[in-house]
């Protein structure tokens, strides 16, 4: 995929402020620190689209960017420990609205950390997608860190924990070395062309 465009659109907290709902969009939901803005800077060919931080649950918005003629949405990180009961439920609140609200949203991704078993989070936001009717597919982010002997596993016991018939539906993915770039645009590209037709 080529990327003639590759912009932060808006950074909103409530629906009054997302941009118009006039293209399709890609949201990615996961643990704080799992990696979403380094995803979509990968995916988007760029090193700084996104912001990513080194304290997690830093993104309390929803931050929209617009790469090339759709959207890829960052939601808020969900997990961090080190903020307190009300913060926690405002970030969920904040995820919920756009979820439930966004009709131009396409699909949502989960992405968990290859190198740990799914947490108890991940797998209550897993059961939400399929539940509304999202494909649930999951992305293992930080692969590049798992030892190659390893990596199978992992991916076996990130399977398990969703309860998947195989591993193959998980998307092992590395930033650094962008393997598997290439196939995630072409499943958002067979996304949008099986709802147009």
């Amino acid at each position: 995929m080529k990327i003639k465009e590759a912009k932060l659109e808006c950074m909103a907290a409530y629906p009054k402020d997302y941009p118009a709902g006039d293209m399709v969009e890609f949201a990615f939901a996961g643990r704080s620190n799992v990696g979403k803005s380094s995803f979509i800077n990968s995916m988007a060919n760029r090193k700084k689209l996104a912001y990513t931080s080194s304290k997690p649950g830093k993104t309390r918005t929803v931050n929209f960017y617009k790469v090339n003629n759709i959207r890829f949405v960052d939601l808020p990180g969900y997990g961090y420990a080190a903020v307190s009961k009300k913060e926690k439920k405002n970030w969920a609140d904040v995820i919920n609205r756009y979820l439930e609200q966004r009709e131009s949203l396409m699909e949502v991704f989960l992405l968990v950390d290859g190198r740990h078993e799914p947490s108890a989070e991940d797998k209550n936001m897993y059961q939400w997608l399929i539940e509304n009717g999202f494909s649930g597919l999951v992305i293992a982010t930080k692969m590049d860190k798992v030892p190659k002997t390893r990596r199978l596993t992992h991916l076996k016991k990130i399977a398990q924990a969703f309860e998947l018939s195989s591993h193959e539906q998980i998307i092992p993915y590395s930033t650094n070395s962008k393997k598997y770039r290439d196939e995630m645009w072409w499943i958002i590209e067979d996304i949008i062309n099986h709802y147009k037709g």
